[in-house]
């Protein structure tokens, strides 16, 4: 039951945040490199294991207001099925165990895995409670995700680059997210559980939604048509791909505003089919037109 309880607190639901550092090998072409794909899939891995080893010390730090929450009391730390020590052991050990297996894929991708776990330790303590600059910490750890992404394939010699306005896009993309996760809690939540929540109102969240879904979309499209893409991918193809994102938008903004979701954005992703098949046929397309043109 500890090891369930364990696994339980890691969140391995949440992992499909990560999956951002794929990102990288499939716009680098490179997916049909096996040996750059199991670099990806490590990288993944050690991701995963740091994003848990967070999960596992807010639970702890947050324990007695967890108690006090109508649903976030059932979780193994707050609920006692998860003892304080055995937690704390399993956090120092995943956090080590992930920073050292870090360290066997280049520098760069260590510099970025530092900066992810010293992001969050910055925000588990005090950025959280910082209007706006909680969910600006939000969407740099999605960035740095897709940084390390980059690293890994540098750190094997590839030549990959990121292009700026897809930076941008992930950006984005993560503070539109985050923010609707802010206006599901103004709606159901007690503002004394998350401090920052007394700075927001549901009129503030709505006009930042405005902006950052516009400029997700607007960065996306660029993106498609800059020359330096068109030029590297030898097709401009992807722009046949912005209706996925803009639907992909569209749809959860309806779900935040009129059916009251956004509580949770990796559950979204995995519950709502209309999201989800959104997603999976933008791979699919982006995938068929990168690889298509390079054939």
């Amino acid at each position: 039951m500890t090891a369930i309880a364990f696994l339980k607190t890691l969140r391995p639901h949440q992992w499909t945040k990560n999956l951002v550092l794929f990102a990288a090998i499939i716009f680098a072409q490179s997916l049909n490199d096996t040996g750059l794909l199991l670099r990806a899939i490590a990288g993944f891995g050690i991701f995963c294991g740091l994003s848990g080893s967070v999960y596992l010390l807010n639970d702890l730090k947050d324990e007695a207001k967890d108690r006090l929450h109508p649903t976030k009391r059932n979780r193994p730390i707050a609920s006692g099925a998860l003892p304080r020590s055995v937690a704390l052991i399993g956090l120092m050990v995943l956090a080590a165990a992930a920073l050292a297996a870090a360290t066997r894929l280049g520098r760069g991708f260590v510099v970025v895995a530092v900066s992810f776990l010293l992001l969050n330790l910055a925000y588990s303590f005090f950025l959280r409670r910082m209007v706006l600059l909680d969910v600006m910490a939000i969407a740099t750890g999605f960035v740095l995700r897709a940084l390390a992404g980059t690293e890994l394939l540098l750190g094997a010699g590839a030549e990959v680059r990121i292009s700026p306005w897809l930076l941008m896009c992930t950006f984005f993309l993560s503070l539109f997210l985050a923010l609707g996760k802010r206006r599901h809690e103004l709606e159901g939540v007690d503002h004394d559980h998350r401090r920052s929540l007394d700075h927001y109102s549901v009129e503030l969240v709505d006009r930042l939604t405005a902006i950052t879904v516009a400029v997700t979309i607007l960065s996306y499209s660029i993106y498609t048509i800059w020359p330096d893409t068109v030029a590297y991918f030898g097709t401009d193809k992807l722009l046949y791909t912005i209706p996925f994102v803009f639907y992909g938008l569209g749809r959860y903004l309806y779900l935040v505003l009129e059916k009251e979701g956004g509580g949770d954005p990796s559950e979204m992703l995995l519950n709502d089919r209309s999201i989800l098949l959104t997603v999976l046929l933008w791979i699919l397309t982006v995938t068929w037109i990168i690889y298509g043109s390079a054939a």
